[in-house]
């Protein structure tokens, strides 16, 4: 299986589009949160399966503010990442995670891209296609490869 993770989009479509294209052929996007409204687009955009949850720049919105999911074995929980602080560090993102029973976290909201791979926890950011703020400042979002049977290949990607 192969997923499309992608933050921070803020009404911006443009670069999703080329990152779409690009990535194309994906089993599933995964948004994780600040669509600004976008959320109907990205999902029609993106034609497979979507999940898409709720930033902090998302007001008045119906998006859920996290989910959870199986993917290929693996438990899954993907959220904005503000109510666990992490523009501060990924602490209490992760210590959620784990009592969730999650082995794979994704978060949004700093910008910035980040990949940590624990034995029992893979905790991932993609960054923004749309407003990175790392150094060098391109847009960067992450493809992640699952086969059956728990092998889980991550790529962080840029455009």
């Amino acid at each position: 299986m192969r997923v499309l993770i992608v933050s921070d989009t803020h009404k911006s479509h443009r670069n999703l589009e080329k990152v779409l294209e690009k990535a194309r052929p994906v089993d599933m996007l995964i948004h994780l949160g600040d669509t600004e409204g976008g959320e109907y687009y990205i999902a029609e955009l993106a034609g497979c399966p979507v999940h898409i949850v709720r930033g902090n720049n998302d007001f008045f919105s119906d998006l859920p503010r996290e989910e959870e999911f199986e993917l290929e074995g693996h438990h899954v929980f993907i959220t904005h990442g503000h109510y666990y602080y992490v523009a501060m560090n990924e602490e209490r993102l992760k210590e959620e995670a784990r009592a969730r029973g999650a082995d794979i976290v994704m978060y949004g909201h700093t910008h910035r891209p980040a990949l940590t791979q624990e034995e029992d926890l893979i905790t991932l950011n993609p960054g923004s296609v749309a407003y990175p703020r790392q150094q060098g400042r391109r847009p960067s979002y992450m493809v992640m490869e699952l086969e059956s049977g728990g092998k889980v290949e991550i790529s962080q990607e840029w455009l």
